[in-house]
Formats: structure tokens, sequence, C-alpha cells
């Protein structure tokens, strides 16, 4: 995939596992081959920039040598399936019998989440078709974001191949939200079972400590979702050190160690908070999505992820779980092709301001970088007591926040 800073190489490693040696092996191959900088995904996946088109096949087969690599259409499960004892089911099973379906036709960008409902919430992850275990026999079904039902156990790999066919059948860039949800049931009527209550449960991302059947796991995350393959060759390393001997790529740019032992995860989530990483759900950082910028990529204006982690420190009160802010190199937003909050945007001269919007959206405001300080500042003393900060947004409208970053 070309980008603004040569050409990305994205991994989708089997079951997203890793031994610290063989993450040691890629993040040499990183610098070696590319610009050093990877990255993990919102979903999970591994992702190496700065690559030349003389450089991918020796890449690629440096990659073959150290791993296995998936390919087909997308199945997603949680990092811990088969291991999480709050799991209702062990999706693995059925995420690898609809891996295996003859289904040709489909676009690269399908995907299906078989979620065990069990500690990492995969909610966020978009999917076309979604499978969630409501309990060790149903699974709830939604297509693309429409809820169609519930099937049995015995009937999920049915229903997947009869929607993947549905898909299928109206082309090559056809997405399970291109289907009516009408459709869907008459085409699934034998198999759709009575209604079965899913469990809900809270949301809970792939930061922090889990308890598993047979080890324990901590998650950390990497800021903005990406890493120098130096400071992840150290990491690796430090996990080697300690006798740690898996690693899990993981949903919202996470990677989580597992160890028989909790005083082994402890002693490396401290050296990874050290490291920089992300070792706190409620670090500031992972409300903010932020591009490498100018410091990496051609078509950057300004230094992104520098600039937004400035903005952590300063005004960690304005990150407080309710708000996003996206700040983006240029009118691309590739690191946050949805809406946020708050968007930043780098121009030839300025930063643009976007209220709930995407980075190429009719700005609010341009604002000199050097005034952003002064400008969040402001914004933050809005808050009232008690108020969150999207109720804040809400309250004072964009006019006014367009005023407040105009202000001297």
């Amino acid at each position: 995939m070309q980008t603004g800073d040569g050409l990305l190489a994205r991994l989708r490693i089997p079951n997203g596992r890793l031994t610290p040696r063989q993450l040691q092996a890629i993040a040499k191959t990183a610098a070696q081959y590319g610009n050093g900088q990877l990255e993990i995904t919102a979903r999970g996946n591994l992702q190496v920039r700065g690559l030349m088109p003389q450089t991918t096949s020796a890449f690629a087969s440096a990659i073959r040598a150290i791993t296995a690599i998936e390919r087909g259409f997308v199945v997603e499960t949680s990092p811990l399936a088969g291991q999480d004892p709050l799991e209702h089911a062990d999706p693995r099973p059925l995420a690898a019998t609809i891996r295996a379906l003859p289904i040709t036709g489909l676009s690269p960008k399908v995907t299906v989440v078989v979620d065990g409902s069990g500690q990492i919430d995969l909610n966020a992850l978009g999917a076309d078709i979604r499978l969630t275990a409501a309990d060790t026999d149903h699974w709830n079904l939604s297509v693309g974001t429409n809820p169609i039902g519930t099937v049995a156990t015995t009937d999920a790999v049915d229903a997947a191949r009869i929607i993947l066919g549905l898909i299928s059948n109206r082309g090559e860039t056809a997405r399970g939200r291109d289907l009516a949800p009408e459709t869907i049931r008459t085409a699934l009527a034998p198999l759709l079972a009575n209604d079965v209550a899913a469990v809900r449960r809270p949301a809970t991302s792939a930061i922090g400590d889990f308890t598993l059947d047979a080890c324990f796991a901590t998650g950390i995350a990497l800021p903005f979702g990406s890493v120098s393959s130096s400071t992840l060759i150290e990491l690796a390393n430090t996990a080697r050190g300690l006798g740690i001997t898996e690693l899990l790529l993981a949903p919202h740019h996470a990677l989580i160690a597992l160890a028989p032992d909790t005083a082994q995860l402890q002693t490396w989530r401290s050296e990874a908070a050290a490291l920089g990483f992300i070792t706190t759900p409620d670090d500031p950082r992972r409300a903010i999505s932020a591009c490498i910028g100018s410091d990496g990529c051609a078509s950057g204006q300004i230094a992104a992820r520098a600039l937004a982690a400035e903005l952590a420190e300063r005004h960690a009160a304005l990150f407080d779980g309710s708000v996003t802010l996206h700040v983006s190199g240029c009118a691309k937003g590739c690191a946050h092709p949805r809406a946020a909050s708050l968007t930043l945007v780098g121009t030839a001269t300025n930063c643009a301001l976007v209220s709930n919007g995407l980075a190429g959206d009719t700005p609010l405001v341009e604002i000199a970088p050097a005034r952003l300080e002064s400008a969040f500042a402001r914004l933050v003393q809005q808050r009232l007591p008690g108020e969150t900060s999207a109720a804040c947004l809400t309250r004072l409208g964009a006019s006014t926040i367009a005023g407040l970053f105009r202000q001297e």
C-alpha cells in the first residue's frame, strides 16, 4: 500500500501470536528494509512503514522466515479466545470453519468477527458479519450494524456462508451493509432461532490485567498506534529477559504479554511505561489519533504525533473518555477516517480546527501552531464542575469554540 512515507505492509499474524524473539526479528527487519516505524492497528494487525519498491521482495522473504502470514478474507476473534474463563463460548472452532469456506468474489475489506463475549470487547471493530456468543449454544448475529437474530452454534457456519454468498453475488465491492435486513432474515429463516438475550458487558479494552485459564496476562498499547523499531526491540528483549514466551497483538493498538506469574508481568509493564508505552486505560493519549505528520510523511504539514503528545500531557483533563481528538498532518486524515469531536489539520501555514467532523471537512477556524497551547487552555477552562468534556463542547457550540481558538 502506497503512503506518504513509502510503502506500507500490513501483516496478519495467525491468531496474533508471536514470541518475543519473533517480534524482535520483525522489528529488526522493519529497520533494515523500511523506515523503522511499526504500528499495531485498531484491529490488532501489525504494520511496517517506509518500504521501498526495490526492498519489498527481500522484506517479504525475511518476514516469511520469521512467521506465517494469514491470507484470505478476514475472520477475527479476541486475542484471548479459548483461554478466557469469562467467554460464553470458545469462538475459535467457529472462526476456523468460516475462514475455510470456499467463498470467492468478496471485497478484501469484508470482515467477520466471532466474539466469544469474553474480557476484551470487540464491539468497536466494524464487521460485515458479527457473531456474538449469547450462551454456550447460541450466537447473536448482525450484518453491518443491523441485528438479524440468533442462530444455534450448529447453524452459525451455514448462516455465515449464506450471508457471504449474498455479499459475493452483489459484486467485488459489496459489503454487508449493502444487504437489506429483511433480505437476510428471509434467506436465514430456517436457521433463525427464538430470540436469546445477549448478556451485556461493560466495554473493556485490551489494556490492563487479565486472569486466564492457565496463566495471567497484561496488555499495554502503542501511543498513537506507533513505535520505533529500536523501542520495540528493547521491549521484546525485556520480555525475553523476564521469561515471557508469548505476546499477542490485540485490538485498540495493544500488545498483550502472557506469563504464569503476575510478578513477571508487573515488571514488564513498568519497563513498558518507562519506554513510553500506554499502560493504563485512562491514559489521555488513548483519546487521540495522530499520524506521523511531517516527521515522516511527505504530505504532512505538521508534526502531528509530537503535537498530540504535547496536548495529551498539558491538557489531560480534556480527555476524560467522552471526547476524541484527531491530529492530522494533512486533510487526508489517514489516522482516523471517521468523525472526531475535534480535529486539528495541518495546512501550509497553520492548523485548521474541525468540530465533529473529518479532517477534510470545512474548518471552523485556522490557528497558528504556536497558539494552540493557549487555545486549548481556554477550552479546558470552560468546563463546569462535574461536566464531561463532551457535554462542555455541546454546550459551547461550534461558534463559541471557534471564538476561543481565535483569541490572541
